[in-house]
């Protein structure tokens, strides 16, 4: 059963997550402060984190967040909040969250959120604590290095983000607006090519001579990275 550790210090809105993710048939385990809860997420283990960002005390939500992956936990997180403001979204992923949820939301959209971080976890295997592996693509988040088989690829840092990005949302469609906000941290301007530029190299270097192609063009929508047949 999924374990999910819900973070939220309003107790009637907490009361309601709680019933809905029951429903919905995981387990949880619910705290109201950031301090309790980082110490519960060090010393258990969960399949997801449900994260209010506004938590009462010393250490709010994006300082338990940073402070869980200081520790090493790659445990998804996805960030519930009433501040949804671009700049606000883009500090919470910025931050080590895995999505982001403004309130007010609905249920149904929560369980799908977390279900679809499931579903990219069990893709990147176990290993996810410190490595994204999509396909025969291997992206070692410590050392910001990447190799494809027994290639090493070379990447210049926005390449690389890029790249880390495409990997967390793995067989997703990435739009150029999510791009640009999560690695360029600024809003898509439809007349710059600057994406289309850097995915170009990006292309080159990943998907090699003689190689099946991973990075794909969603004519009209963005771009995906997906497995090899």
């Amino acid at each position: 059963m999924t374990h999910v550790l819900v973070v939220e210090d309003d107790l009637i809105t907490a009361r309601e997550i709680d019933a809905a993710l029951r429903d919905h048939g995981f387990d949880v385990t619910c705290s109201g402060n950031g301090r309790d809860a980082l110490v519960q997420a060090i010393g258990e283990t969960f399949d997801v984190i449900v994260l209010d960002r506004m938590l009462p005390g010393a250490l709010d939500g994006l300082g338990m967040l940073t402070a869980l992956r200081a520790a090493g936990i790659a445990t998804p997180v996805l960030i519930l909040s009433a501040l949804g403001e671009l700049d606000e979204r883009v500090r919470g992923l910025r931050a080590g969250g895995d999505d982001y949820l403004t309130k007010p939301f609905e249920f149904i959209e929560l369980t799908a959120r977390l279900d679809a971080l499931l579903r990219r976890c069990v893709a990147q295997g176990p290993a996810r604590d410190n490595r994204l592996r999509v396909g025969n693509l291997d992206i070692d988040l410590l050392r910001r290095s990447v190799r494809r088989g027994d290639r090493p690829i070379d990447l210049l840092p926005r390449e690389y983000a890029l790249l880390e990005y495409l990997a967390q949302h793995a067989d997703q469609v990435v739009t150029r607006t999510m791009l640009f906000e999560a690695v360029w941290n600024y809003s898509y301007d439809e007349r710059t090519n600057v994406i289309e530029v850097h995915m170009s190299r990006l292309r080159r270097k990943v998907d090699g001579e003689g190689e099946e192609q991973m990075i794909h063009t969603i004519r009209g929508a963005g771009y995906v990275l997906r497995s090899p047949a």
